[in-house]
This record gives C-alpha cells, sequence and structure tokens, in this order.
C-alpha cells in the first residue's frame, strides 16, 4: 500500500511539472481544451508506462527512482545545459559560485554522447596525473559513462577530500584504454588573479565570475591606482567557463561608465531584462586587451561582448565557445531545483553569440598550444557549444524592450557540468599569462605600448 502511496504521489508531483509546463509557465487555468486533452493523455502513457516498468523490470524499482529518471530525460532531452539538481546536487551548486569543493579538477562536457574534459586545471590532481584536454572518460570507478548525465558524472567526481576515484580514459592517438587512480582534494577556485607586467601595465585574469568576483576586481585597480597611473590592462578570459550573470554585468560596469551591457529574452516578460552600466568611478583611462579562446563561454563572453559593443577594448585571441542562453535556478520544496534555461542574451548592439561566439578584432592563435603537429584542430577547438547535441540555433534578435528592470535570478553557468576550472598551461611550452611564453600575451602587451606611442604622436602633431 506505501509504494502505491508514493507512486501517485510521485505521478502526482509530476502532473504538476508537467501542467506548468504546458501552460507555458503561466498557471494551469489558462490551458486550452485541446491542450488539456494532450496533457491528459500524455499523463495516462506514463501511469501506465510506470505501472509496467514496476510490474514487470527485473529487479524492484521505487517510484521515487522512476519518477526521478522521468524528470532527468525530460529536461535532458531540451538542451545541454537544463538538469534536475537533486538537493545534494543543489548545494554543491551553490558551493561552486562561493569557489570551493572536494573534486579532482577537471571541467568536463558530452561531446558525441562520450563524457570529455574539457581542460583541467592547474596544481589539481586531474592536472598532477597528466589529464588532457579531448582524453574521454570511459569509465568512473569500473561504471561506463554512456548513459550517465553530466551531472551524475560530477556526482561520482566529487567527494570527501582525501577519497579515491579512478578514472578509465581512451586518449587521441592511444590504442588501449588506461586507467588513472585519483585522490580527491579540496578545490579552491581563484576568481581572480593579477600581475604587473611592467611599470604601469597590468595583467587582470578572471577565471570563473562568482560571488566576490566584481569585488576582487575592483581590490586590483585599486591598489595598481595607488602605484601609480595605469597605462594599459590586459583582461585575460581565456578558458573562463563563465559563472553569475549577475557578476559578470558588474565586471562590465567596472570598465565601462554607462550605456547597455546586456540584456535578455525570453517567453515570459520577467525573463526580459536589461543591464545597464550604472557604477560611478568606472575605470575609463586606460587602454584595454581582452584575451579570449574557445573556452572562454557564457558569463565571459557577456563581457568581451560588451567591451567589444562599446569600443572601450580590443578583443584578440580566437572565436569564443558560443553559449547565449540564460539559465535559471528554480528551487523546489524538497531542497531540490531545477536549472532551466528561460532566456536568450544579446550584446548591446543585439548580437546573440548563441553556437556563434565573440569573434575578435585580432584573431591570434597562441601557435604552439592550438595546432598539433599535421596541422589538425585540437580537442579544445572542437569543444564549442555547436557542437554540443540539442544547442539552441541563432534566434532573429528581438529588440530590448524600455519598460523592462534587470532582474538578479539569472545563473548563466559554464559550458557543461564542471568539476573544476580549465587549465594555463598548453601541450607545447606555452604558458599563459608569462610574458615570452604566452605569445597572445606578449602581443597584447605590444598593442597597449603602441596605443601610449600613437597617443604621444597624435599630441604633438596637434
Amino acid at each position: 500500500m506505501s509504494r502505491r502511496r508514493r507512486s501517485l504521489t510521485g505521478v502526482l508531483a509530476l502532473f504538476a511539472i508537467l501542467a506548468v509546463l504546458f501552460s507555458g509557465g503561466r498557471g494551469v487555468t489558462k490551458v486550452d481544451a485541446v491542450g488539456k486533452d494532450a496533457s491528459y493523455e500524455n499523463l495516462q502513457i506514463f501511469t501506465n508506462i510506470l505501472a509496467i516498468v514496476q510490474k514487470n523490470y527485473v529487479d524492484e524499482v521505487s517510484s521515487d527512482q522512476l519518477i526521478e529518471g522521468a524528470i532527468n530525460g525530460m529536461l535532458t532531452s531540451l538542451d545541454p545545459h537544463s538538469a534536475y539538481l537533486t538537493p545534494e546536487l543543489y548545494k554543491e551548486l551553490q558551493v561552486d559560485t562561493k569557489g570551493s569543493f572536494g573534486g579532482l579538477g577537471i571541467e568536463i562536457t558530452m561531446r558525441n554522447n562520450v563524457l570529455t574534459v574539457v581542460s583541467p586545471i592547474e596544481d589539481t590532481p586531474a592536472y598532477r596525473a597528466g589529464m588532457k584536454a579531448g582524453d574521454m572518460i570511459i569509465k568512473i570507478d569500473g561504471q561506463f559513462t554512456k548513459d550517465m548525465t553530466l551531472v551524475d558524472a560530477v556526482k561520482k567526481m566529487r567527494g570527501p577530500k582525501g577519497s579515491k576515484v579512478v578514472l578509465s580514459i581512451k586518449r587521441e592517438k592511444v590504442n588501449e584504454i588506461f586507467d588513472v587512480s585519483l585522490l580527491r582534494e579540496v578545490i579552491k577556485i581563484q576568481s581572480v588573479k593579477s600581475k604587473s607586467l611592467e611599470k604601469g601595465y597590468g595583467y587582470l585574469r578572471v577565471t570563473q565570475f562568482q560571488e566576490r568576483t566584481d569585488t576582487d576586481v575592483e581590490r586590483v585597480l585599486e591598489q595598481w591606482t595607488r602605484e601609480g597611473p595605469i597605462e594599459g590592462i590586459v583582461l585575460d578570459l581565456r578558458n573562463d567557463p563563465g559563472g553569475l550573470l549577475t557578476q559578470a554585468v558588474k565586471v562590465s560596469d567596472t570598465f565601462l561608465d554607462s550605456g547597455l551591457i546586456v540584456y535578455t529574452d525570453g517567453r515570459l516578460e520577467n525573463q526580459k531584462q536589461k543591464y545597464f552600466a550604472r557604477r560611478p568611478g568606472s575605470y575609463m583611462d586606460f587602454p584595454m586587451v581582452v584575451l579570449v579562446n574557445g573556452g572562454t563561454a557564457s558569463a565571459s563572453e557577456i563581457v568581451a561582448g560588451a567591451l567589444q559593443d562599446h569600443k572601450r577594448a580590443i578583443i584578440l585571441g580566437t572565436q569564443t565557445f558560443g553559449k547565449g542562453s540564460v539559465q535559471t535556478i528554480l528551487p523546489l520544496d524538497d531542497n531540490s531545483a531545477l536549472r532551466l534555461t528561460t532566456a536568450r542574451y544579446y550584446t548591446p548592439s543585439g548580437r546573440s553569440i548563441q553556437a556563434t561566439g565573440i569573434v575578435p578584432d585580432i584573431i591570434m592563435d597562441n601557435v604552439l598550444m592550438t595546432r598539433p603537429a599535421g596541422g589538425g584542430k585540437t580537442a579544445q577547438q572542437l569543444l564549442r557549444e555547436e557542437n554540443l547535441p540539442r544547442h539552441f540555433e541563432q534566434k532573429r534578435k528581438p529588440q530590448p524592450q524600455q519598460n523592462s528592470e534587470p532582474g538578479d535570478t539569472e545563473v548563466a553557468p559554464p559550458p557543461a557540468a564542471p568539476d573544476e576550472m580549465p587549465s594555463e598551461e598548453g601541450e607545447a611550452g606555452i604558458k599563459e599569462g608569462e610574458l615570452g611564453k604566452d605569445p597572445q600575451l606578449d602581443h597584447a602587451l605590444e598593442l597597449l605600448k603602441s596605443w601610449k606611442v600613437f597617443k604621444t604622436l597624435v599630441a604633438k602633431s596637434d
């Protein structure tokens, strides 16, 4: 009897979710008769299947497990970024935005239905074990990943510090699958890194947009200002998978004195938002070069697009990832949550970067890192939004509505479920962020210094 009761409860819960979805999120009472009939018919099919599975499946299976599986299937069929977050995963997401969790130090995605490494992060278990971008994770602790969701894969790879996990890896040009044994560590993400390149010229790297990223950026700029006039800044957004949309807006606002930063467009009125540069005291007195690549995604693309459209900075590097959708975290009563794609975002000029990305003003590879022997494409070049199954296509841009106001709930997460952030070091001696070992950074500094030279020449001619 209790099992039947749980089954009925699960079905009713699913009915509530489906009813909201069929109503377009506007309330069940507004569904037309045809929509109602179709909904009930589909629900009847679902309950029949549920009963058949529970009665005939080889092992006894709970209704809770079946309902959760149905919800996961429903969301993953929509796009690569929508997902159901169990209470445990929702808690982990909240930890992620604060920048510390137990894991291995890799960012993963699904490519051709195979769990694939985007990149490891320096000085983490995955990095020290020699894992590389493009490595395919075939098993996690002996369990095949073929039918595993990204959320489940992240869950299996995270855990307490000191606990062990074994990944079975298939690597390009390596004939056999091999195992990598790793001990989990507490992964702490330093959102903002900085250093002086030369007197007056600073290097500012944002690795992910977390809760205090704007504060950390402001702190660095204030320190540099105290040390003397800033002549130019290189803002490095390479391999930054995104994070909080509101933080992307605040960081953009730091370098813009006015104007639109980004606007979003969705089906509902509260998903049509505009975000403006509003804060006083923006840093406008020096030139900027922004470094981007195929790992620059989501929130970092918002920053690059805003600075490019306002002609505040030169964008240098390679085409970005192309994630132009916004995910909203919708908490549920049982401490779980939905991560649901609710809107597309557009740069100030109305560009959608979905599946196309930001095209740099100056296209430049870090040649030794991105071009392997034989001239083919690396795994990192291939891992872009347009390669993900069920990704959104470009949509004709809407005009931002003048009466909308910005909100705080939208979250733009990384392009895939991350266990951690990407590495800063290439495979052929390139060391990102080090002069003399990072061709893109070297050229960015040359551009900033050239700007000062030309400014001086123009002043003399006047």
